[in-house]
């Protein structure tokens, strides 16, 4: 398994709509993307280390697909639509980074 992970660096006067994202974005590209998409998770940014600190990014969006290949091939036909709809909820650009997925066991 791998995952994407969409990063949206917190950036003093940057904007990102939350909501929107929630509620339109993250919808559209679950419904383009499948069935390739086996997970997806969305953080929202609330602090840094201490409560006073901003956090470091204002979102980070994760799909988890079966390889970069899967991914690549869902992506290619909707990639106008979605990267279309980035300036509805941001002035950020993304930082995107493909990882190999590895399960670790929790000693007891």
């Amino acid at each position: 398994m791998i995952k994407v992970s969409i990063f949206y660096p917190n950036q003093p006067g940057s904007h990102f709509d939350a909501d929107y994202y929630l509620t339109t974005h993250m919808p559209l590209a679950c419904r383009l993307l499948a069935p390739a998409v086996k997970g997806v998770s969305v953080d929202i940014g609330l602090s840094g280390m201490t409560p006073d600190q901003p956090p470091p990014f204002s979102a980070i969006c994760e799909f988890t697909c079966e390889s970069a290949q899967a991914f690549g091939e869902a992506f290619a036909p909707c990639a106008a639509e979605l990267q279309g709809d980035v300036s509805n909820y941001t002035d950020i650009v993304p930082v995107i980074q493909f990882s190999l997925v590895s399960d670790v066991a929790l000693s007891q």
